[in-house]
């Protein structure tokens, strides 16, 4: 199945400064970028064909991609002064990478990548700046079985501010954590028809637009996943993640815990 990637936004809460043109896929997580993490969980899955729809800074994802150091990642021996691969990491992905605006919104951007589905009925989406441990496969299987337009993961709430109930009086009658809340958040994981395309206005968004207009006619599926969720919309959080991969907690790295596919350094 193919996987559509938006990986064209400013991701201005990531920028180290005003000459930062850096996407935030590109932002590091150990020796490989958050894209790299991203299409490597779906590879695992055995789903290799990405669509990228660049913007913002495309040529940093351009450049990791066409300068790929497959040492970085996997074991290999040195013979001769040539190296000699012992496994690899992308050699068996097609990535095809197509601009598609600099202030263009999620749904645009899907929309001018249409033609490279090649009219396939499903196929997957990302935001390319999340890691998880969800079950991929169960996804795609329960959304298969539906007759729906598309799916959505949808995680409990990730903030850790509380909620505080008030009275007429402004008595304060409980305090609850957000994440307490039976409320979901947008995971960022899609699974989607073709169908998708006919409720994305031009300028549109996938979720806003797209998604509400399924939910409206009872033909979006949530996948609730209360396993291992992060985002990386900030500098602090993109550090949480460098630095746990530091310490070799990756629970993202389904790859490793399967025992399957690449070792990463």
């Amino acid at each position: 199945m193919k996987v559509v990637l938006f990986c064209g936004g400013y991701g201005m809460r990531m920028r180290n400064g005003s000459s930062d043109d850096v996407p935030k896929p590109m932002a590091m997580v150990g020796p490989r970028p958050l894209i790299w993490h991203v299409m490597r969980y779906y590879a695992h899955f055995g789903h290799t064909e990405f669509i990228l729809c660049l913007g913002y800074g495309a040529h940093h994802i351009k450049d990791f991609f066409l300068n790929y150091e497959e040492t970085t990642s996997n074991d290999f021996v040195l013979r001769g002064g040539r190296t000699e691969l012992l496994s690899a990491d992308i050699a068996s992905w097609t990535i095809t990478f197509v601009q598609t605006g600099i202030e263009s919104p999620i749904g645009e951007r899907l929309r001018r990548v249409r033609p490279y589905l090649d009219g396939d009925e499903m196929f997957l989406a990302n935001y390319a700046d999340v890691l998880t441990d969800a079950p991929l496969p169960e996804m795609i299987d329960r959304f298969a079985r539906r007759d729906a337009g598309a799916s959505m993961m949808v995680v409990p709430p990730q903030s850790s501010f509380h909620c505080v109930e008030l009275g007429e009086d402004g008595l304060v009658g409980g305090i609850t954590p957000v994440s307490e809340l039976p409320l979901w958040e947008n995971g960022g994981y899609f699974v989607l028809r073709q169908e998708v395309f006919d409720h994305i206005p031009e300028g549109g968004d996938l979720v806003a637009d797209g998604c509400a207009r399924l939910a409206k006619q009872g033909r979006l599926v949530a996948h609730q996943h209360r396993g291992f969720w992060k985002p990386t919309d900030t500098v602090k959080e993109r550090a949480a993640l460098d630095e746990a991969y530091a310490r070799g907690v990756r629970p993202w790295a389904v790859w490793e815990r399967d025992g399957a596919g690449v070792r990463t350094a």
